[in-house]
């Protein structure tokens, strides 16, 4: 099932738990803990992982390292510092708030290491009602990971993002094949995701808080935030490349609609929250 609604994957103590076996691929995954002061510990076995904080902050141990994740209030409210789990390690997370832990399968270990969200790369992508943020916070150009590939976007209400609709499923030069989570907060929205002949898929989920959309394949967007009503999505990625990549093929339908951003201001709503201001200034 490809849309999956807020609440249908609970399994204590993950208020939302999809696996790389539950989704029916290889890859990627995406945990959330809602937290009101108590301590979860877990392993991660064969997965590596990132905390993110989406309301709240947090203190996270692992490997003999005690990571303070100051958070922020909301997803709308500001950039958020994180924390990189490996693989084979114990964790604890102790803290007040909503917590999402995109996943990826690896097989290199890396140390535990606090992303900074100072540090976090912050784009305005598109223009006209194409407008939107990407906070590209696990890029693979601004964060190191073995598989694990993770960016935020905020859409102002009225807006789409994941626009032009666009695929990475098909190995070869400007294409990577990824498994792709998109999970939400904010709204209503729509989300759209459509196949390929011989490949098919057919999503139009109303979406929310809480909800997610898992894209194995074929083009997605767009991403339509409701007149009124901005939304966010945290996009969880990770394939079988080598090198991490976050490459795409636009729907060559659509592809035109890119060359209408020059002649086009961009929605002074965004940025929608501005970068992070580095400790100590």
């Amino acid at each position: 099932m490809s849309y999956i609604p807020a609440g249908s994957t609970a399994a204590a103590p993950w208020a939302l738990w999809i696996s790389p076996a539950s989704a029916g691929w290889t890859y990627a995954g995406l945990r959330a803990l809602n937290l009101s002061g108590e301590t979860v510990e877990f392993e991660t076995g064969d997965e590596e992982m990132l905390v993110v904080p989406l309301s709240g902050s947090c203190v996270v141990e692992c490997d003999g390292e005690r990571l303070e994740l100051q958070g922020r209030e909301s997803v709308f409210a500001g950039v958020t510092d994180f924390a990189y789990l490996p693989v084979g390690a114990t964790a604890r997370v102790t803290g007040r708030g909503r917590f999402g832990m995109p996943t990826a399968r690896a097989t290199r270990r890396l140390p535990v290491r606090y992303g900074a969200a100072a540090d976090v790369p912050v784009e305005v992508r598109g223009a006209g009602q194409a407008s939107r943020q990407v906070n590209n916070f696990c890029a693979p150009e601004a964060f190191e990971c073995d598989k694990l590939m993770a960016v935020e976007v905020l859409t102002p209400g009225g807006n789409w993002s994941s626009y032009p609709p666009h695929k990475h499923d098909t190995p070869g030069e400007g294409e990577a094949v990824l498994e792709e989570i998109y999970y939400f907060e904010g709204g209503p929205g729509y989300q759209r995701v459509y196949g390929v002949p011989g490949r098919p898929i057919d999503v139009l989920a109303e979406v929310g808080c809480g909800d997610v959309v898992l894209v194995p394949h074929g083009y997605h967007g767009p991403s339509m935030a409701a007149p009124g009503y901005d939304l966010y999505y945290l996009n969880v990625l990770a394939g079988p490349g080598e090198k991490r990549s976050m490459a795409f093929c636009d729907d060559p339908r659509h592809a035109w609609i890119r060359s209408t951003w020059a002649d086009q201001p961009v929605d002074p709503r965004v940025p929608m929250t501005p970068p992070a201001e580095p400790k100590g200034r």
